[in-house]
């Protein structure tokens, strides 16, 4: 399994992305589990909000290189975080790496402590962040979004949290998630979904209006003889042939 048997408290579901010797990399199996994760708490009355963890010291280091999924999947699974009629909330204690920046995007509330760090490192191995920009640029500092999306710098939780990546850096994640779960165990179901829907309406129009074209060009890049030497350079732990 990458993905822990969820554990239920009070009306809260925690999802706990669990391949550490991965770096929770997303696969195509790990996509599968967690949409499939996710229609369960969709469909489950007993089910107020959802929690999105991790083991290890790595929250997602993106996608999985030597087990990919399909971008469209990836798609439909951020889709499927931003549409439930649940909140969402990530609880943040390791690292996130280019696509788990979509992951984490997509979710309602997010909290990162001092450990984390984040990066979107695509251009560096020959791509660009396609597909997870649906779900982060509704919600990212412009300039931010094309500093970190260009250069592939690395920055920490209190960055993330000015920049809009996340919704709070904090030097004690589970004890700022405290009022914030307490918060949705005291509103109604209705009120929720209502609430959440007001919230994310501009980012389900992002992914109606470009997912099929992000997906395409995704595709493309990854099919691209500058992200096969990029992926190969990353694997064997080398610089890619273009680093001056």
């Amino acid at each position: 399994m990458t993905l822990a048997p969820p554990a239920h408290d009070r009306g809260i579901t925690t999802l706990t992305l669990d391949s550490p010797a991965s770096r929770n990399a997303l696969s195509a199996r790990l996509v599968g589990e967690l949409t499939e994760a996710l229609a369960g708490c969709a469909a489950d009355d007993t089910v107020r909000a959802v929690v999105l963890t991790h083991t290890g010291n790595t929250f997602c280091a993106g996608a999985d290189l030597t087990a990919p999924p399909e971008p469209a999947a990836f798609v439909a699974l951020m889709r499927a975080v931003v549409a439930l009629p649940k909140p969402v909330v990530a609880r943040v204690t390791g690292h996130v790496r280019a696509g788990g920046l979509g992951l984490l995007g997509a979710c309602d509330i997010s909290v990162a402590g001092p450990e984390s760090s984040f990066a979107l490192t695509e251009s560096r191995l020959g791509l660009a962040p396609a597909v997870i920009s649906l779900p982060l640029l509704p919600r990212l500092d412009p300039r931010a979004a094309t500093r970190y999306y260009l250069t592939g710098e690395r920055f920490d939780a209190v960055e993330a949290a000015r920049t809009g990546v996340v919704t709070m850096a904090a030097e004690d994640v589970d004890k700022a998630l405290v009022p914030v779960l307490d918060g949705l165990r005291r509103a109604s179901p209705q009120g929720l979904k209502a609430s959440k829907e007001l919230v994310t309406a501009t980012v389900l129009k992002s992914f109606d209006s470009h997912a099929e074209d992000l997906i395409a060009r995704s595709a493309a890049l990854f099919a691209s003889d500058e992200a096969r030497e990029g992926m190969t350079a990353f694997l064997e732990r080398r610089d890619p042939a273009w680093v001056l």
